[in-house]
């Protein structure tokens, strides 16, 4: 089926050849009066499949030279396509958006301006600056409008990951944390402890905080620092018995550990949700998250923090989701700034098309 490369555009003129090329697939824009316009995307695409043939000027456009065209017009247009082309051979129907978001897909055996489209979908090089505020206000606007956002990840050999995006809002089932008379906590320079028997069965069993070790309480410097500002304990020196305040702690926690304060904030965030954080180091992460007893179930997130306005690189987010997926637990990106927000992704959300 002949079409004719015009700017930004190739022009399938003959009414029946048009709307055959339409109704399979629902490919192009249908002209009033007849006709039909597609987009260089669609264009390519059907130049492969070997379903139109484009001229100019009447003389025949080679692929190398419908390439070369659709480059020069459509910004990002070799990844875009990559994921264009892999979402219609899945068999779904695929609409190009010029905007924050590059498509919107519909579910298979809808139609255009009959079927709700399903996904949004955001086409990126593993080359792109992660940018989780950027990732905050897209997953608000597709779920503002109950869309599904999808970010299409092209690697540098033009292999495809999907990660289904959207706001997370972790919640728990730990009850505010109460204890009668303060318990002594000792500072131990990178970690603290409560000594006392009692004391540290009484703290455990307050909200799981801490982890027992034979008769003592061993504490991280997040729970130290986030039980003192809360009132619960009183930090003393190991060596000297002397009392250690909020300020000291949190600067002296800061010199072994530069983002502390990032990581408190968080830990108390995800307190106040009722959420029990112990250390993620082993999972590369700051926190492993329960919504209850970490004794009596497998932790649900990992979590890992950034300060506002942070800008990373797609190979670690694509290590930390992989490796959260095959420990089967969820990925958290938290955002700390004014409050605390949290984005999660999840791999593996576009199905193959059976047959």
């Amino acid at each position: 089926m002949p079409g004719e490369l015009l700017e930004g555009r190739v022009s399938v003129d003959d009414p029946a050849e048009a709307s055959a090329l339409h109704n399979r697939g629902y490919f192009g824009t249908p002209r009033s009066g007849g006709g039909l316009d597609l987009n260089l995307l669609e264009a390519v695409y059907l130049v492969e499949a070997e379903r139109l043939e484009v001229r100019r000027g009447g003389k025949p456009v080679s692929l190398r030279e419908l390439f070369r065209a659709a480059g020069a017009a459509v910004e990002g247009f070799e990844i875009r396509y990559l994921v264009y082309r892999d979402l219609r051979q899945r068999g779904y129907v695929v609409e190009f958006r010029d905007g924050l978001v590059d498509f919107q897909v519909l579910p298979r055996g809808g139609a255009p301006k009959k079927t709700p489209s399903k996904y949004w979908v955001r086409a990126l090089s593993e080359r792109a600056v992660f940018d989780l505020a950027e990732l905050l206000e897209r997953a608000e606007e597709a779920a503002a409008v109950r869309k599904s956002l999808l970010l299409a990840l092209v690697d540098e050999e033009s292999d495809l990951t999907y990660y289904a995006v959207r706001e997370a809002l972790p919640r728990g089932h730990r009850p505010p944390a109460s204890v009668s008379g303060k318990i002594v906590v000792d500072y131990q320079g990178d970690r603290a402890a409560v000594l006392d028997e009692t004391q540290a069965k009484l703290l455990h069993e307050a909200g799981y905080f801490g982890k027992l070790v034979g008769r003592r309480l061993q504490l991280s410097l997040l729970e130290t620092a986030y039980l003192l500002k809360a009132g619960l304990v009183e930090v003393r020196n190991a060596e000297t018995d002397r009392p250690i305040r909020l300020s000291r702690l949190v600067r002296e926690a800061k010199a072994i550990q530069p983002d502390f304060e990032l990581r408190l904030r968080a830990y108390e965030d995800l307190t106040s949700r009722g959420v029990i954080s112990k250390t993620g180091f082993k999972y590369g992460s700051h926190f492993r998250a329960y919504e209850g007893d970490p004794e009596a179930h497998h932790a649900k997130y990992l979590v890992h923090v950034v300060p506002k306005g942070h800008r990373g690189a797609w190979p670690e987010i694509s290590r930390a989701v992989r490796l959260a997926h095959g420990v089967k637990k969820q990925i958290l990106f938290g955002e700390v700034g004014d409050e605390v927000r949290y984005v999660k992704l999840a791999p593996n959300v576009i199905r193959i098309k059976s047959g």
